[in-house]
């Protein structure tokens, strides 16, 4: 299955999907224009950083080449040789599938989808109960590892018009299976303390660890479907815009950030996908009140090193910005900038997550009571409460250093 280019998007193909998206896009806060236009993955930042003159340059190469052992250690707390050493064995899993097709023009998880490494059985089970089929799924990915997990319908707007041949980043054909029908997505809890290191390279263990995790998890997910007969694709980063598909499968909520906020942990989530046939019942979204606590909270954006993030209500992006989906009202990063700063710590910063409001441990009862409250009219009192403390105070590497060693 071919998806149209960027281009020459028909009025038939807008009504219809207004016809079949409509009821669950306005149930799930999505906005979308009559400019909207599907995505091409060879705009995104990362991916313009090594063929765009304009964002490509020695620290964007530099930022990359920290991953393979090229990093420039400084004395920084955080950005130490054990510190870089820890982020980038977090991400060895991770890598491995990335790179094994690489000289095919494959970034498997990021520019291209995960291979199959099991074939889809000849023989597939019968599925008389979707509903009942999905809480097996449910279950069987937390078994797998993942914290959270919904399941929405297969929604060809968010994927990717086009995909990448990352031999000359060059567009390529984003081909699925014929007869998707749902898309699984599934969320993986970032280390809270790491979190709490940002920014600093330490703290890049944290992504890079849920990176690891998920692609394992991705697969061995759509390697169960797959021998039950069905179509199942593994995905990361590849393929479709994995926010709009959390959102739609009942996850949480798009958020000022740039993240999804869920009430279970908050922004501290990666989020992977599998595409498939197997029939299944779908979750509805679910308003919880992020969009009203964030249309009075600045704390990301006010945090933010490079003011890369929104001050305002949410907008349709500017049609020059080619790094931003078109026609989607939502609160869009100047991701330029925002990348920028990566590229001259030569790690990822995440302090927009560090900081916001619910960014906390749910697990603990005071945080669910002031859950409740946020999400509830009386979000200003939330809000203030929230100023009053040292919640997001950034944790120093070297007191989690110490504390990793008992002291």
């Amino acid at each position: 299955m071919t998806w149209p280019s960027n281009t020459g998007v028909s009025d038939a193909q807008r009504q219809d999907w207004r016809d079949r998206f409509g009821d669950s896009d306005a149930a799930a806060g999505i906005e979308v224009t009559e400019e909207f236009e599907p995505f091409s993955q060879r705009n995104d930042m990362f991916t313009r950083a090594f063929w765009d003159e304009s964002v490509r340059n020695k620290q964007t190469d530099a930022f990359f080449a920290s991953y393979r052992m090229q990093a420039r250690y400084r004395k920084g707390d955080g950005f130490k040789q054990k510190d870089f050493a820890l982020r980038n064995a977090s991400w060895l899993i991770s890598d491995i599938i990335t790179n094994r097709s690489a000289d095919e023009g494959r970034r498997e998880g990021f520019q291209a989808p995960i291979a199959y490494d099991t074939p889809v059985a000849e023989a597939h089970i019968e599925v008389d109960d979707p509903a009942r089929m999905s809480a097996e799924i449910k279950r069987l990915a937390k078994f797998f590892g993942a914290n959270l997990v919904g399941i929405t319908e297969m929604d060809e707007r968010w994927l990717y018009s086009a995909r990448v041949d990352v031999r000359d980043y060059s567009e390529a054909e984003n081909t699925l299976p014929e007869g998707l029908s749902s898309v699984i997505v599934l969320g993986h809890q970032m280390d809270q303390e790491l979190v709490a290191t940002y920014p600093s390279a330490l703290a890049g263990a944290a992504t890079g660890r849920e990176y690891s995790h998920e692609a394992a998890i991705v697969i061995q997910l759509a390697a169960y479907i797959r021998n039950l007969g069905y179509e199942a694709v593994p995905s990361m980063n590849d393929t479709g815009l994995v926010i709009p598909y959390a959102v739609k499968a009942g996850l949480g909520e798009y958020a000022r950030n740039q993240m999804v906020i869920t009430p279970e942990y908050g922004p501290r989530l990666r989020f992977s996908k599998i595409f498939t046939n197997l029939p299944l019942d779908h979750d509805a979204p679910r308003r919880l009140g992020i969009e009203e606590f964030c249309n009075i909270c600045t704390q990301c954006a006010d945090a933010c090193p490079v003011k890369a993030l929104p001050f305002g209500p949410k907008e349709v992006s500017e049609p020059t910005d080619v790094s931003a989906i078109k026609g989607v009202r939502k609160w869009t990063s100047d991701a330029q900038a925002c990348f920028g700063y990566w590229a001259k710590l030569q790690s990822d910063c995440a302090i927009c997550m560090r900081v916001c409001p619910f960014n906390r441990d749910f697990s603990n009862w005071r945080d669910r009571w002031w859950l409740k409250l946020a999400l509830s009219r009386f979000r200003k009192l939330a809000l203030w409460l929230d100023t009053r403390g040292s919640r997001a105070q950034r944790l120093k590497p070297k007191d989690w250093w110490q504390k990793l060693a008992g002291g």
